[in-house]
């Protein structure tokens, strides 16, 4: 297979798909790997590495994605890429088609392109393997920057989350006990933070009370406590996922009105159109701004700040799957795969994953429904 790896676009988007490591991994294998002209530049990564691994540098991303039959990438395909994308080609990334720009999905139902998402990659046992690196990365720097943000030269109320002898700590709110509010409130608790963490699931908050040692308040999430919580927060971490749909919105604008003026809201569920009802997506560039007196960070690639770790812990896992794909087929990889599987958001002109289709108002066609389909033309 020829596999494609071209530069990420979007605004301060420095990691890439795929490492020396796992060109190598194809290229032993027989694979042909196009890697755009300083694609791992951002990541710390030569063109010259690429090289010593069989990989071929390609100066056009025009080229790399004309030749390509799978695209590896990190970030969904932004404006200028749509037309790249190559009639029943593979691209492998992150899509979140859910809270994306619905262009996109037209696109590539248009072009009949099959969309592996890594964020819709599920194992049986519920968990995502190729969304949790990322959500490990935004989860801690959620507490970072919002604590940047929290300074009154940043626009917030000017609080030290540690505090210090004598004044009080500042106060976290952690909306979602996954990955990225696990990781959220190990860094806020280092930090000497006061953290109350809420979730939905009373088994979760019974491990993280026990993980946690009782450094961090657990809450059943429901919207009473989620009012009080966040009204009497410095910092709130939106940290919510339903794998391939819309993020619910859990922080209504009305109570955003009774913060306290300077007080900071990180949504990391922007992505997935976000659990804060004022979020909408931002940049590296112009990471935040401001509601009802509430500083909003909201840039929907954060781990793309922090490449020389996140390029790694992502390919770490993403490696695998598509030398999978590389060597199968598609078709053949996903059916020997039910977490590849799961991952198939679009195929030859179909919706496959039943969220993406109802958020989007597509029809749901199962994914070997869609593949005997295309099988029997």
């Amino acid at each position: 297979m020829i596999v494609g790896v071209p530069k990420e676009i979007k605004t301060r988007e420095y990691r890439v798909g795929m490492v020396p490591a796992g060109a190598r991994a194809l290229t032993s294998a027989g694979h042909t790997v196009l890697i755009e002209t300083n694609a791992g530049a951002g990541s710390g990564i030569p063109d010259t590495e690429y090289q010593r691994v069989g990989a071929q540098i390609i100066k056009s991303a025009d080229e790399v994605w004309s030749r390509a039959e799978m695209i590896v990438k990190v970030k969904e395909p932004i404006a200028p890429e749509y037309e790249r994308i190559q009639n029943g080609q593979i691209i492998y990334t992150y899509f979140h088609l859910a809270g994306v720009d619905p262009e996109l999905t037209r696109t590539l139902v248009k072009k009949r392109a099959a969309a592996v998402a890594y964020e819709t990659l599920q194992l049986d046992d519920g968990s995502l393997p190729l969304l949790k690196p990322m959500s490990e990365v935004a989860g801690k720097m959620a507490i970072q920057v919002g604590a940047t943000c929290l300074e009154k030269a940043h626009g917030g109320k000017g609080i030290l989350l540690s505090g210090v002898p004598g004044v009080r700590r500042g106060r976290v709110a952690v909306i979602g006990g996954g990955v990225v509010g696990t990781c959220a409130a190990k860094v806020a608790v280092g930090m000497g933070a006061e953290v109350t963490l809420l979730d939905v699931n009373l088994e979760r908050l019974t491990y993280l009370d026990d993980v946690f040692l009782g450094r961090v308040a657990t809450l059943n999430s429901d919207s009473e406590t989620i009012a009080r919580t966040v009204r009497e927060s410095d910092l709130v971490i939106g940290a919510v996922l339903i794998p391939g749909g819309k993020a619910p919105k859990l922080v209504p604008e009305a109570l955003l009105k009774e913060m306290e003026p300077g007080s900071v809201v990180v949504d990391v569920a922007v992505d997935q159109g976000g659990c804060i009802e004022t979020c909408r997506p931002t940049t590296h560039d112009n990471p935040t701004y401001t509601v009802h007196g509430v500083v909003h960070y909201c840039v929907a690639n954060m781990p793309g700040a922090v490449p020389q770790t996140s390029t790694y812990a992502l390919t770490n896992t993403t490696r695998p799957y598509a030398r999978k794909i590389a060597d199968l087929g598609l078709v053949e990889a996903i059916k020997s795969d039910r977490a590849l599987a799961r991952a198939l958001n679009t195929y030859d002109g179909k919706v496959t994953y039943e969220a993406v289709a109802k958020d989007l108002g597509y029809d749901h066609v199962p994914i070997h429904d869609a593949i005997s389909a295309k099988a029997a033309r």
